[in-house]
């Protein structure tokens, strides 16, 4: 099984406020997994803190 995540972060944000938006999806986003089964065919959009989509996950088979 394989988990892929995809976000996009605003090209015009600074450095720091990148790597805090990133941090922010990202605790949103594990803060979320216990909802799935974590089975092949399981996803869901990713969301930034303006809940923008910014990318989306997925589970796929290796």
């Amino acid at each position: 099984m394989k988990f892929v995540l995809e976000v996009t972060v605003d090209e015009g944000a600074q450095g720091q406020e990148r790597a805090g938006e990133l941090g922010r999806i990202l605790r949103y986003w594990g803060g979320n997994l216990h909802h799935y089964a974590l089975e092949p065919g399981d996803g869901s959009a990713v969301y930034d803190s303006a809940y923008q989509e910014v990318g989306a996950w997925r589970v796929v088979a290796s």
